[in-house]
Order: C-alpha cells, then sequence, then structure tokens
C-alpha cells in the first residue's frame, strides 16, 4: 500500500522545522510530482504512476533535518539530504522501494566512486536511481530549484550545471530526456509563480 497524498503532507508537516521550511520544500516536491506526472502522461510510460507520485512527494524529507537553529542549511551539508530522507522513511516504517527515492535521487546519481573522488560526506556506497519510476523522479527533479527565490530550471541550464561533474553525467542527464521527453514547464511557472531559467 502507498501513503496517501495527505499522509505524505503530514508527514512533511511532522519533520519541517518551520512553515517556511515546509512550504519550501512541500511546494518542491508537489513541482516535481507535477513534472514527473506530465513527463509520465506525455507518451504512456509503464510505469507506477502512484509509485512516481509517492516518490516524487518524499524524496526531498531529507532536507527538514538539515536545518540548524538559525533556519539555515550549513554550507555543505546539502548533499546529506537523501540519505537523511532514507533514514526518516526507515523510522516511519516504510518499506525499501519509496526510501530509495530519497538516497537516490542526488544529481543524476552518484556512485561510490563520485563519492570518493569528491570527499563527499556521505557513507561510501552507490546511490544510484535503478528502476524507471526511480529514474523518473530524479530526472522530474532537476526541472526545479529550491534556491532563493525557487526557480524553474531548463534543460540546458541543468546540463550545464551537471557538466562539472564530467561528461558521464551529462551524457546521463541526456540519456533521462532520450527516455522522458521535457517536461513544458511555461504553465509551471506561472501556476506557481516562480521565473524560469
Amino acid at each position: 500500500m502507498l501513503p496517501t497524498v495527505d499522509a505524505i503532507r503530514a508527514l512533511h508537516a511532522k519533520y519541517a522545522p518551520t512553515r517556511e521550511a515546509f512550504d519550501l520544500v512541500y511546494t518542491h516536491c508537489e513541482i516535481v510530482c507535477r513534472v514527473a506526472e506530465q513527463l509520465l502522461a506525455a507518451d504512456g510510460h509503464r510505469l507506477d504512476a502512484g509509485l512516481v507520485r509517492a516518490g516524487a512527494l518524499l524524496h526531498d524529507i531529507g532536507v527538514y533535518r538539515l536545518y540548524d537553529d538559525t533556519g539555515r542549511i550549513p554550507s555543505g551539508e546539502y548533499i546529506r539530504h537523501g540519505v537523511l530522507g532514507h533514514e526518516i522513511l526507515r523510522q516511519e516504517g516504510f518499506p525499501e522501494r519509496l526510501r530509495r527515492f530519497c538516497s537516490c535521487h542526488t544529481g543524476v546519481g552518484l556512485t561510490r566512486h563520485d563519492i570518493e573522488k569528491q570527499g563527499l560526506p556521505l557513507p561510501v556506497a552507490d546511490y544510484v536511481a535503478e528502476s524507471g519510476e526511480e529514474q523518473l523522479v530524479m530526472y522530474a527533479d532537476k526541472f526545479h530549484s529550491k534556491t532563493t527565490p525557487p526557480v524553474f530550471v531548463s534543460f540546458n541550464t541543468y546540463a550545464t550545471h551537471v557538466g562539472r561533474f564530467g561528461a558521464e553525467k551529462v551524457a546521463a542527464f541526456h540519456a533521462l530526456r532520450g527516455r522522458f521527453g521535457e517536461p513544458e514547464l511555461v504553465s509551471l511557472s506561472a501556476r506557481y509563480g516562480h521565473a524560469r531559467t
């Protein structure tokens, strides 16, 4: 059984340290869900729509554990939000197939080699989206950023960003576009009032 949207929203409310944090993170998760559903509908992928919805709405719940007493996220800590979300969902009794949406959505996948090479503050392991549902949520996540203010991100803007981590990451992002297409962001930008880059 998958959690309902209301149950997921309540879980966000439980872990959010402030209303501002809830608004930022939950709205981002809702947007990622809308992007994923749009891509899912575009050419009839044979993926589990309910699992995609739940995974998109849960993927960033670990961000709440990063906020310090001043309401900020310390520099260099953000990379940990996926494993922290995985832990939250484990503590809440969620199955591994949902927990993986948290730990396996960062960038276009983090490998143990990435972690060692970049000296990332993560347990050394592979955090790579495997199922189609995981890949779709990871990809949809790249089209919106929780920056201040939040923005919608074009394919080319993210491709340039991920290029800092190597040509293989750019190739992986292009492969995701080949599988899922590109979302239409104009209407979402107008709906949420977030600019596009």
